[in-house]
């Protein structure tokens, strides 16, 4: 369902010559997203009425300046009751851009956040390893302890420190 609603966004957005302003519409959702706990409290309750959420969003995405069509597309996914699917919505037209523009998104999971100039190492070491640009999503897992599980495609890379000592921990009860 995510999807479809990524790709009916995508189409519209192309048709307006606006991939790269939607696209940066939708980052700022997901950061927001990402960054308060009530936002994402109404996004996810289906205890808030359509109207609740469609007042507050709007309110949201008014002080964020962001574009009719997003905002349309987000009234759009209120009246549905698709709210709850949004987060994977931004995920999927990123992937749709993504592919056009012939890039691969990696997701990467750290212990600590990055800073600018870790994600751009990374980036450079992907696009080595890929021959292709690399979009990177971060997220941050605490309980990983250290190092990154970087997932490209079908492959995934587990460098961290908690994936390393479980495996100590599985060698150490074989050898008893």
């Amino acid at each position: 369902m995510a999807g479809r609603y990524a790709t009916a966004l995508f189409e519209l957005a192309e048709a307006q010559n606006a991939l790269d302003a939607v696209a940066a519409d939708l980052a700022a959702i997901a950061a927001m997203l990402g960054a308060s706990g009530d936002l994402t409290r109404l996004v996810k309750s289906p205890i808030f009425s359509a109207d609740e959420q469609g007042r507050a969003f709007a309110a949201v995405l008014d002080k964020a300046g962001t574009s009719t069509l997003v905002k349309n597309f987000v009234g759009l996914v209120i009246r549905n009751r698709r709210l709850f699917a949004l987060a994977d919505m931004i995920a999927g037209y990123r992937a749709i851009l993504a592919r056009k523009r012939g890039e691969m998104t990696a997701d990467v999971t750290s212990a600590h956040p990055l800073n600018d100039a870790q994600v751009e190492a990374l980036k450079a070491s992907l696009k080595t390893a890929t021959g292709k640009d690399v979009q990177i999503d971060t997220s941050v897992d605490a309980s990983l302890l250290g190092g990154l599980i970087v997932k490209v495609g079908s492959r995934m890379i587990d460098s961290s420190l908690k994936t390393k000592l479980n495996s100590l921990q599985i060698a150490m009860k074989e050898a008893s």
